[in-house]
Parts: C-alpha cells; sequence; structure tokens
C-alpha cells in the first residue's frame, strides 16, 4: 500500500524534492515513467462513480463494503496499466527487425544506434528496434562484419556462442559446428559453451567441433568485403558449398579426390575464374549443363 501510495503521489506530481530524488533512483524508475509517457496518450471512457456506487448500494448484503474514493482512482490507474503493459508488450513484438541476405546477395544496413552492418550472402540478423540504445541485442545466423558505435553493451548472439563488445569493429561467422570470431579494431568478448577470451585487434578464433585455434592477421578488414573468399586447409566439398553460397548456383562433383586441402583466395564476383581455380587445382574439368556446374576427372 505504501507503495502504491508512493506511485499516487508521483502522477500527481506531490512528491516533495527528497521524495522525487529517491523514486527517480529506483530500479522501477524509468519503467513507470515510460508508461505514464504512454498512458497519457490514451483515452479510457468516462468511470460514473455515481452508477457504481447506487449499483453496491442495491445489493442486498450481509455485510457492508466500504468503497473509498481513493479505491476507485487506484482502480483507473490499474486499468491503464493493464492497457499500457499490453501496448508495450504489442509494440516490442512488431518491433522486431529481420535482414535476410538470398545466396549471391551482400547488404549493407544501419542500426538505430548507427552501428553499420554488412551481412553476408545466405545470412540473417533480426533484432528488437524498441529500446534498441538500452538493451544492443541481436541474433545472427551465418556471418557479419560489425561496425559498432561506442555506447552501451552490444551482443551478437549465435547458436555457437556469444560475443561482447562496447564499441568495435569485429567479423562473426557460423557454418554447422564451426564459429568464428575476428577482431579488427578494440576488444570483444568471446564465449563459446564453457570457454571465455578477449581478443584484441588482429587476433582470431575458431571453434569447431569442441576444437580451439587462435591464429593473428594484419588485415583491416574482412576479404569477403572486398568480394574474395579466403581458405586454410580446407577440403574441396567446404570450398565448393561456399562458392555454390555465393554465386548462387549448383555444382556437381565427379571425383573421388575430395580428401586434399586448399589454402588461399577465390574471388565472389568472378565465376569462370572461381570455377578455373578449382580445376586446376584438383586437376578437374567443368562444364555447364542447363542449371548445374559439373566438375569431372580429366
Amino acid at each position: 500500500m505504501k507503495k502504491n501510495y508512493l506511485h499516487a503521489k508521483w502522477l500527481n506530481e506531490e512528491m516533495n524534492e527528497e521524495e522525487l530524488a529517491a523514486f527517480q533512483a529506483s530500479d522501477d524508475y524509468e519503467l513507470y515513467e515510460k508508461i505514464k509517457i504512454y498512458s497519457s496518450q490514451l483515452e479510457v471512457a468516462d468511470f460514473n462513480e455515481e452508477k457504481i456506487i447506487q449499483k453496491i448500494i442495491s445489493r442486498k448484503k450481509t455485510k457492508t463494503k466500504q468503497i473509498t474514493l481513493y479505491t476507485i482512482w487506484f482502480s483507473k490507474i490499474a486499468a491503464i496499466l493493464i492497457i499500457v503493459l499490453g501496448l508495450f508488450y504489442s509494440v516490442e513484438k512488431i518491433s522486431i527487425v529481420n535482414q535476410i541476405t538470398d545466396n549471391g546477395e551482400k547488404r549493407t544496413f544501419l542500426l538505430p544506434d548507427h552501428s553499420e552492418v554488412v551481412l553476408n550472402s545466405g545470412s540473417e540478423v533480426n533484432y528488437k528496434k524498441w529500446n534498441w540504445n538500452t538493451n544492443r541485442e541481436l541474433k545472427l545466423n551465418g556471418e557479419a562484419y560489425f561496425a559498432v558505435t561506442k555506447g552501451k553493451k552490444f551482443k551478437v548472439k549465435t547458436k555457437l556462442g556469444i560475443v561482447t563488445v562496447l564499441g568495435t569493429h569485429f567479423n562473426v561467422k557460423t557454418k554447422k559446428n564451426q564459429f568464428n570470431v575476428t577482431c579488427f579494431e578494440g576488444r570483444v568478448k568471446v564465449n563459446y559453451q564453457k570457454a571465455q577470451l578477449i581478443l584484441t585487434s588482429g587476433q582470431s578464433v575458431t571453434f569447431e567441433n569442441g576444437k580451439q585455434t587462435n591464429t593473428t592477421s594484419q588485415i583491416t578488414k574482412p576479404i569477403w568485403i572486398d568480394n574474395q573468399m579466403s581458405f586454410q586447409q580446407e577440403k574441396l566439398t567446404a570450398i565448393i558449398t561456399e562458392i555454390e553460397k555465393q554465386y548462387n548456383v549448383t555444382i556437381i562433383i565427379k571425383t573421388k579426390n575430395t580428401e586434399n586441402v586448399f589454402s588461399g583466395k577465390i574471388p565472389t564476383n568472378n565465376l569462370d575464374t572461381a570455377l578455373q581455380i578449382i580445376s586446376t587445382t584438383y586437376n578437374l574439368n567443368y562444364s555447364i549443363a542447363k542449371d548445374q556446374i559439373i566438375f569431372e576427372e580429366k
């Protein structure tokens, strides 16, 4: 009851300076301030106090029940709070933003705080636009490069791990059982299962099937932004999967020589050059039949 009385005094602007300062320092103040703003924009039907009182008096009861004006006033506030909280819930649901790229497509967009995101092919990001500045959190499936503006904690959640920063440039990639994070500027915190580590500029970590691999690099941004793919000791099947995603094509491999690994770069904006690199590296011929690219042994 004391808490309700304080809320009533605050709504009626009857608090003294000491009471107001204490209330503004409470954990619930921000919520109640937003409720007050939204409730001021709502219209509710007039509350017929006289009609309700007469209805109660006319009822035959063995025990008299006293209804004070405060109780009636508080009922109004409770009704408004229910409506406003319902409105908040609805706004939060409809404010979810989805950014999706198809195979063969890249997309650059800004978050509400002007942080920049470059989404690689076949990837997806979703976040809540409402209340973004106090809860900078998004979900990623695939690969994206982030240039985060400084501010409150910024969190990228994936199915395999979580990356947390305050303001920096970094890249996150998830692929089946592989989780890779590279920091290009500032510091990032990486959580993968029970492991937690801090990356600084130029450092990268890859988790695959529970195995951790740390590397360093002098590059200042991911090379896929400049239309290249980079591979380190990668098998042919994995390379073909990436080419299919980047160019939105279907590739058939008719060879048993798929275990040899490849290290190097392949362009993502020139399909003919990409196919020639594969054919030369693995001693294969390729042909195009209908909507498929076929690699066969020479």
